[in-house]
C-alpha cells in the first residue's frame, strides 16, 4: 500500500466534523496524446472508458500523474487518465456529498457505474451529491479527466504547451491535484455563506445560504470567548445578518488576529472564522483598516518538485511563507494558479497579504467565446475564496499579450472586471496583470530593466508629472493609457543566482557574477520603487526557483543560495520605510 498523504481537512473555512479522507491509492490508467482529441459533450465517454479500459497502474491521489509523489512520474502529452477506488461508506440518514479540491481538466464522476457529475476548470474545488447513487457498505467511485493544453479554451496556467518546460512554463498537471473527500451531511444544511466585516461599527455581516427550514444560531468566539450571537427560529432560502461584536481586534498584515464562527442549522454544524478589516483605495495610497500599506510582495507559483502543483504535506504549504516573512516581505502574488483553502489558511492566521489570480494563460484572450469560458471558472474562484481575509485584491488575468498575433478582446477583460466588482464591491480589481489594461482600479506594471538608474526614470515622471513610463508601449502604441490610478511594480528583478547546474537555465537581465552583485542589484532596485511617494507596493521575481526558471531567492527544494549575510542585506532593505506610508 501506498503512504497516504495530505490527510488534514481541506477547507478549514467550512469545516464539518463527519468527512472521510479519499487521499491515497486508487487504481489508475491513463491514455497518451493522440491527433484531433475532442472533450467529450456527456457522460457516455467515461461509461466507456469505465467498461472497457484496464487500470496497470496504482496511483497516489492527490497528486498528479506527472509527479514522482503520485508514483508514476509520466511527463508526456496525456489527454485522457481515469481513476477507480472501493469505498466503504456509512450513509445512514445524511446526504453524501463528494468533495475533488481541484482536478485538470474535465472531470466526470461515476458512483456505481451511474453518472454522478461533471465539471469544467482545472483551478477550482467542486462537489456532487451522490447521495442517491450510494449504499451503505462497499461502493465503487470512477473519476475521468480529460485535458488538452493546446485547446485554445482551456486554460494552463503555467504548465507547458510543449513537450518539455521551457522558458517561464514547467511540468503540465493532469487530473486530480488537490484533496478528493466524502462528506456526510444532514438532510437540511448550510449550503454557502459569505462575511462581510465592518471594523468601524465593530460588528459583522453574514449572508448564509440553505438548503430546507430549520432554526438558525450562530456564535463568534475571539480566542475561546464568546464575543457576539445569533439566534433565528425558522430560517430558509437565503438571509442576511448582522451581528455585533463585543470586542474589537483588527486583522492587520503581519497580525492575523481571526475570529472563531460556528454556525448551527438544524444538525448541521459548520466551523469557520474571519478577519475584521477593510480595504480601500485612497488616491495612491492602498488602505487597511484605514493605514497606509506599502505591500513588499514576493512572486509564488506554487511549484513543488515531487509533487508539482501540490506540496507533499501541510508544512511545506506553511514554510513557503515562513521563508517570505523571513525575507522582510508581508506578502506575496499567487501567480497563474488557484491556490488551496490550507494555504490561504495559514495567510490568513499569519497576516500574510495575497492577491488572489487565475491561471488565465493558454486561454485565447483574442476571442469574444472566452468571455464564457472564462466567467465560469472565475466565478467558482472569486466565490470560494471571498472570505479570506488574506486575499486583498483580484487579478484575473496575467499579460494578455497578443494571441498569435492577435489583439486581446477589450470587452473580455472589462466584462470579467464589472463581474467582480459586482459580486465584491469590498476589494480592488486589477484586470490584467501588466498588460494591457482596460478597467482597473489599479495601474500596475511589470518591469525588468536591470539598470538602477533607468530603472528609477521609469517612475520619476510619475512624481512629477502623473504620468507613467509604460515601457510595453514602446512596441504596442496605443494599447493602454494610464489615467491616474493608484500604482505599483506588480513584476521585477526576476535576477538569475543559477542553483542547479543540470538545467539551461535562465532569468531577467544581464547575469550577475557574484553572489554580492546579486545583493546590490537587488536592493537598488527595491529602493527605487521603496523611496517613490506615489508607488504602494512592489512584487519581486520571486521566491524560489522552478524547474529552468533559476531567478529565485531560494532553491526549487526551498535550500539556501546564498549565505546568511546577503539575506540580511535582502530583508534589511524590504523592511525599510516606504515613502507613501509617511
Amino acid at each position: 500500500m501506498m503512504m497516504s498523504y495530505r490527510q488534514e481537512y481541506p477547507n478549514p473555512q467550512f469545516e464539518r466534523k463527519n468527512w472521510q479522507n479519499l487521499n491515497g491509492e486508487w487504481d489508475f490508467g491513463f491514455k497518451k496524446s493522440e491527433r484531433g482529441f475532442s472533450f467529450s459533450t456527456d457522460e457516455n465517454r467515461a461509461i466507456d472508458v469505465h467498461k472497457n479500459s484496464k487500470y496497470p497502474y496504482k496511483i497516489n491521489v492527490p497528486f498528479c500523474m506527472e509527479s514522482t509523489l503520485s508514483g508514476i512520474g509520466y511527463t508526456d502529452f496525456v489527454n485522457m487518465v481515469w481513476y477507480r477506488k472501493s469505498v466503504l461508506i456509512k450513509k445512514g440518514k445524511s446526504r453524501v456529498f463528494l468533495h475533488i479540491g481541484a482536478a485538470d481538466y474535465l472531470t466526470t464522476v461515476l458512483v456505481n457505474a451511474k453518472p454522478a457529475g461533471r465539471h469544467t476548470g482545472g483551478y477550482t474545488s467542486f462537489r456532487f451529491d451522490i447521495t442517491d447513487f450510494v449504499k451503505d457498505g462497499e461502493n465503487e467511485i470512477f473519476i475521468l479527466c480529460e485535458d488538452c493544453v493546446s485547446n485554445p479554451l482551456v486554460m494552463r496556467g503555467k504548465q507547458s504547451e510543449r513537450k518539455k518546460s521551457h522558458g517561464c512554463d514547467y511540468t503540465r498537471t493532469t487530473g486530480i491535484w488537490q484533496t478528493v473527500y466524502l462528506e456526510y451531511v444532514p438532510q437540511n444544511y448550510i449550503k454557502d455563506f459569505k462575511i462581510y466585516p465592518d471594523p468601524q461599527n465593530c460588528n459583522v455581516t453574514l449572508w448564509a445560504d440553505f438548503a430546507g427550514t430549520e432554526n438558525f444560531s450562530c456564535e463568534i468566539l475571539y480566542k475561546g470567548i464568546p464575543v457576539g450571537t445569533l439566534n433565528c427560529p425558522n430560517i430558509c432560502g437565503s438571509r442576511y445578518f448582522q451581528i455585533n461584536l463585543s470586542e474589537k481586534h483588527l486583522w492587520e498584515p503581519g497580525c492575523g488576529r481571526l475570529y472563531d464562527l460556528k454556525m448551527t442549522f438544524g444538525d448541521d454544524l459548520v466551523s469557520s472564522y474571519f478577519g475584521l478589516r477593510n480595504i480601500r483605495l485612497d488616491g495612491f495610497k492602498f488602505l487597511i483598516n484605514e493605514k497606509s500599506v506599502f505591500q513588499r510582495l514576493v512572486l509564488d507559483q506554487g511549484f513543488y518538485r515531487d509533487g508539482i502543483y501540490t506540496a507533499p504535506d501541510e508544512q511545506a504549504l506553511l514554510y513557503d511563507i515562513e521563508l517570505s516573512i523571513h525575507l522582510g516581505f508581508n506578502g506575496a502574488r499567487l501567480h497563474q494558479k488557484v491556490f488551496e483553502p490550507r494555504f490561504l489558511y495559514h495567510c490568513d492566521r499569519l497576516g500574510y497579504i495575497v492577491w488572489g489570480e487565475y491561471a488565465s494563460w493558454g486561454l485565447d484572450y483574442s476571442k469574444s467565446e472566452s468571455v464564457a469560458v472564462f466567467l465560469r471558472e472565475w466565478a467558482q474562484a472569486v466565490n470560494r475564496d471571498f472570505n479570506h481575509p488574506s486575499i486583498i485584491g483580484w487579478c484575473p488575468f496575467n499579460e494578455t499579450w497578443n494571441y498569435r498575433g492577435r489583439k486581446q478582446y477589450d470587452p473580455l477583460l472589462s466584462c470579467v472586471y464589472d463581474y467582480t466588482k459586482a459580486v465584491d464591491p469590498t476589494r480592488p480589481c486589477i484586470d490584467t496583470s501588466g498588460n494591457f489594461h482596460v478597467k482597473t482600479d489599479i495601474y500596475d506594471v511589470h518591469d525588468y530593466n536591470d539598470n538602477a538608474e533607468l530603472f528609477k526614470k521609469n517612475f520619476d515622471k510619475l512624481v512629477t508629472d502623473n504620468v507613467l513610463y509604460e515601457h510595453v508601449l514602446v512596441d504596442n502604441p496605443g494599447r493602454q493609457k494610464y489615467s491616474g490610478q493608484p500604482v505599483f511594480v506588480s513584476e521585477y528583478g526576476g535576477i538569475k543566482w543559477q542553483s542547479d547546474k543540470t538545467v539551461k537555465s535562465w532569468g531577467y537581465g544581464e547575469d550577475v557574477k557574484t553572489p554580492e552583485e546579486f545583493a546590490f542589484r537587488y536592493c537598488t532596485l527595491t529602493r527605487v520603487l521603496l523611496s517613490n511617494k506615489k508607488m504602494f507596493g512592489f512584487c519581486y521575481t520571486q521566491l524560489y526557483d522552478i524547474e529552468q526558471e533559476q531567478n529565485g531567492l531560494y532553491t526549487y527544494t526551498r535550500e539556501k543560495k546564498f549565505s546568511d549575510a546577503i539575506y540580511s542585506q535582502i530583508k534589511k532593505v524590504n523592511s525599510s520605510p516606504a515613502a507613501i506610508e509617511d
